[in-house]
């Protein structure tokens, strides 16, 4: 049997995963356990889990692959500073001690971390490798994927110098075909915009995306700006490659994402302040954007098509997490079929690192199992815990629970305490792998509530108010609510709201404030339909999971409706939730009516006072 471990870690989201003659035995994100959010810390914790679902040890692998090659890196660092100095100094004189002293030394650095967990010696070094970092995420979305041939399209900000990547999967084979190169970056432009309009990079993102919606699609503004963004900043080719003018940019040398003061001039708005008001400017940017991004993953994705010839795609990197280009792609025709990686960040590149060890160095054939989605499991490949571990943690806190012997009744009575309008942290099975809660770790609640939006917002995850939340349907229910033509198991893919489900809007709704817009109902299922009739969708599949699949069809049986709000178990600033305490403190310290973990439901006015802090936000920085 052999056993291969990969590694991402020192950028963001770090990660570990193990895969045993090819099959996936377990991965997790090293947050989940440190509890800081996008922890890039060498994984350890998230090693030790990996390793103790196959029940062996560091000596016990055949390889370790790390997702990126450092030095390849570091040379892309030094060339880019040699071609822009002498501005950048600033920039270089902060990053140069760090990769003296540590990231020149990866490999001791690594090894010392491995050592350590092993109490300070290896009886047996397996092989340590580096595949490139983009090879990392094209052989994450491939190798799992079910497909025995597809394209692959790889996009993100950077990695050591791609920034975007086009390749073929055939069989155990996979090679890169074309490659955009550093600092020209569809990733880095969306993370620039996101700076500007005031949210975090690396994690504010998918607020962008969220916020897009808000601007008015029909309005001179938008186009206007469009048109300048593809005027002045990028120059969008027909095979999908962009040229940036780095003059409006600081990312490659400085230590901010743009020129503040260029931009300003350029689009005749300030750069907005964190927490600072949302006004219709910065949501018509944020659509704008939107627009381009869409139209630049399009072009890349037809050019995959007539580069490779495949009807099949699959996506990694930390632009395929868009959702909304996702569903336009999906709806495009261009390929007949997709597939994106749920992991499709950094974290995700720790799979791609272990999955090109094993098919490419080791030269292990590859076969694809029409019986199952794909490969991944549904994406449950982290921690699970006991029910036994629940009752020590409620020792722990003095907590009551009532324990269900027979499963359906714990359904049917969750499915109540949602038609009753009330919020339930649900806590199953093994823990989600990538950024999105899919029913192992989620908090749920009515889609029908007209006030469940807000409610989830601002009573339980304590965040933007603007903030969507998504869906989780009966994969057989599909088509019931959504558009979307095709299963979306891993909440990748946004799709429109069927028309028999929408509410009329009144003529003004264009011209309203945004709390307004957001507040008025769209549709009899309003809690997850977005401004611009959308929804965020994950289809539930019974074969992946059984327990949220049976929790869904009891609701659907009381009340008609096959679907329920599905966001993260966590608050703002917080990683999702991993062990039953993780939860258990969660729950008591927002105002979240009803917890389930495994067989135990807890009542809020049941359990005894909570002594800690009654605010997320004295704890954790607002990102």
């Amino acid at each position: 049997m052999g056993f291969i471990l990969g590694i991402s870690a020192y950028y963001h989201d770090s990660a570990a995963v193990l895969l045993m003659d090819g099959f996936i035995c377990g991965a997790a994100h090293e947050e989940r356990f440190t509890r800081i959010k996008h922890d890039a810390s060498f994984p350890a914790h998230a090693i030790e889990y990996v390793l103790s679902e196959a029940g062996i040890s560091i000596s016990d692998l055949d390889a370790i692959a790390f997702y990126d090659k450092p030095y390849l890196k570091f040379e892309r660092l030094l060339e880019t500073y040699h071609a822009f100095a002498p501005s950048g100094l600033k920039s270089f004189l902060s990053a140069m001690p760090v990769w003296i002293k540590e990231k020149l030394f990866m490999k001791k650095m690594l090894w010392d971390e491995l050592k350590a967990l092993e109490g300070g010696t290896l009886s047996k070094k397996p092989k340590l490798l580096f595949p490139e970092h983009h090879l990392s995420h094209s052989a994450s979305c491939f190798y799992p994927s079910p497909f025995e041939e597809a394209a692959t399209l790889t996009i993100d900000g950077v990695g050591e110098w791609a920034t975007t990547t086009i390749g073929k999967g055939s069989g155990k084979e996979l090679s890169i075909l074309r490659e955009l190169a550093f600092p020209h970056s569809l990733g880095l432009l969306y993370s620039a915009f996101t700076h500007y309009c005031g949210f975090k990079v690396n994690s504010g993102e998918y607020k962008l995306m969220g916020l897009a919606p808000y601007g008015l699609a029909q309005s001179e503004r938008v186009a206007q700006w469009k048109e300048l963004i593809l005027r002045e900043l990028v120059d969008l080719r027909n095979d999908g490659s962009i040229l940036l003018n780095m003059e409006y940019f600081d990312y490659a040398t400085g230590l901010t994402m743009c020129n503040d003061e260029m931009w300003q001039k350029l689009f005749d708005l300030p750069r907005r302040e964190a927490e600072s008001e949302l006004t219709q400017p910065y949501m018509d940017m944020a659509l704008a954007i939107q627009l381009v991004t869409e139209d630049v993953v399009l072009q890349l994705a037809k050019h995959a098509r007539e580069l490779t010839g495949c009807p099949n795609l699959v996506m990694a990197g930390g632009v395929s997490l868009n959702c909304v280009a996702n569903g336009k792609l999906q709806r495009s025709g261009i390929f007949e079929n997709i597939w994106i990686q749920p992991a499709a960040g950094d974290a995700g590149g720790a799979l791609g690192a272990a999955y090109a060890a094993y098919h490419i160095w080791q030269g292990n054939d590859r076969s694809v199992d029409q019986s199952k989605m794909d490969a991944m499991q549904g994406s449950y490949l982290g921690p699970a815990y006991t029910n036994q571990d629940v009752v020590r943690m409620g020792r722990k806190y003095a907590a009551k629970a009532k324990e269900y012997e027979n499963e359906s009744e714990l359904y049917q009575d969750v499915a109540k305490l949602l038609d009753e309008g009330l919020v339930v942290g649900w806590f199953q099975g093994r823990m989600e792998y990538g950024p999105r809660a899919l029913g192992n770790r989620s908090i749920l609640g009515d889609s029908r509530n007209p006030e469940m939006q807000k409610k989830l917002n601002l009573k339980i995850k304590y965040r933007e108010g603007f903030r969507p939340f998504a869906p989780s349907v009966l994969d057989d229910e599909l088509q019931e609510y959504f558009d979307l033509q095709t299963s979306s198991p891993y909440m990748l893919l946004i799709d429109t709201i069927t028309e028999k489900h929408r509410t009329p809007l009144p003529e003004n709704y264009e011209n309203m404030a945004m709390w307004d817009r957001l507040y008025q109902v769209r549709s009899d299922i309003p809690a997850i339909t977005h401004v611009d009739f959308t929804g965020r969708i994950q289809t539930v599949h019974e074969e992946t999971n059984p327990r949220y699949h049976q929790l869904i069809s009891a609701f659907k049986e009381l009340t008609g409706y096959g679907l329920v709000v599905n966001t993260s178990f966590n608050v703002r600033g917080e990683p999702i939730v991993c062990t039953p305490e993780d939860a258990y403190r969660c729950f008591m310290r927002t105002e979240m009516d009803y917890l389930v973990i495994n067989d135990f439901l807890f009542k809020k006015e049941d359990q005894p006072k909570w002594q800690e802090k009654d605010s997320w936000q004295e704890e954790y920085e607002l990102d």
